[in-house]
């Protein structure tokens, strides 16, 4: 695996940075890479998240923190420079086993420094059964992206309140639940943050490039996409009916607008996994009656787990009707 540098030591937004993994996926030949990165405290919320929902807008504003959107899916996380961000950028696709490969390698990593870590759920890294590393994947191309967070000596409380709704109480009990069940790196080994980072490195990485200038330029009009305000904000339409549950792929919220009870706008909202294009499974639905058969039928057209992570026309029906 190679291990990606780039050309100056600087500390870039978040969108930059999601932008290098997306233009090593399109632009670099088939190969597995490996970069880390940190950034001042920023706020990152998955591809199909209502931005409402998950960031204190006004704490994370009048506290200068960045707020960005991923393209990939999964829940809310925030990062600051005592938090390691890392990318795995691979030619290797199965929805299956793409987490455990990368992250089971990760994993490795903590468990040659003496951790009791380990991969749980669909996601996450603990270590004695508290989370250190929440993680997401999606596709471009033919290619994987599997990203995630490592925690080092993050500031729990600022993390609360930057992705809790404003509400004092909801902030006061989730400061307290996120203690119980989120650890740092720093409390259980005596490595500094660049150490523990040379050791990943080190581990991961048998060869390394430096990206040129001219990937740097290429990088930055890819990064565009990410800061584009319609991006970011999302869409936030009315609908007429609003579905929302908890299901092995994850939280899904479905919303529809209906003429005479036929779809006519349909919008899918939650923390699960995309494996391919959204638009293109909502799609399906448009100008479809909406009655659990004929959803069904649409359904027997395709696998829907080639769209949406762990998730079963089964699941699907039952979270609607």
């Amino acid at each position: 695996m190679k291990y990606v540098n780039y050309p100056l030591d600087e500390v870039r937004r978040l969108s930059f940075y999601l932008a290098t993994e997306e233009f090593l996926a399109k632009h670099y030949p088939n190969d597995e890479y490996f970069f880390m990165w940190q950034v001042n405290p920023t706020v990152i919320f998955g591809r199909n998240q209502l931005i409402e929902n998950e960031v204190n807008l006004d704490y994370v504003k009048a506290n200068n923190i960045e707020f960005y959107r991923r393209k990939s899916g999964g829940g809310c996380v925030y990062a600051d420079f005592s938090n390691i961000m890392f990318s795995f950028i691979t030619p290797n696709f199965n929805k299956d086993f793409v987490f455990d490969k990368y992250l089971g390698k990760v994993v490795d990593v903590l468990k040659n420094l003496g951790l009791n870590a380990y991969f749980s759920g669909r996601n996450d890294i603990l270590i004695d059964s508290l989370k250190v590393s929440g993680n997401a994947f999606y596709k471009v191309n033919d290619k994987s992206i599997v990203h995630g967070t490592m925690l080092y000596d993050t500031d729990l409380s600022v993390m609360v309140k930057a992705i809790t709704p404003d509400n004092e109480k909801l902030i006061s009990k989730g400061i307290d639940s996120v203690r119980k069940r989120v650890t740092n790196l720093k409390e259980h080994f005596d490595l500094d943050i660049e150490t523990f980072k040379s050791a990943m490195r080190k581990q991961l990485c048998d060869t390394e490039m430096t990206l040129s200038t001219k990937d740097m330029i290429q990088i930055e009009k890819i990064e565009k996409s990410y800061l584009n305000p319609d991006f970011i904000y999302g869409k936030n339409p009315n609908y007429s009916i609003i579905k929302k549950g908890k299901v092995p792929a994850g939280m899904i919220e479905i919303s529809l607008e209906l003429k005479n009870n036929i779809v006519k706008k349909m919008n899918m909202l939650g923390d699960y996994f995309l494996v391919s294009d959204p638009d293109l499974f909502i799609k399906n639905f448009i100008n479809i009656p909406f009655t659990k058969s004929d959803f069904s039928k649409v359904l027997d057209e395709f696998d829907i787990s080639e769209y949406i992570y762990n998730l079963s026309k089964t699941e699907f029906l039952d979270l609607l009707f």
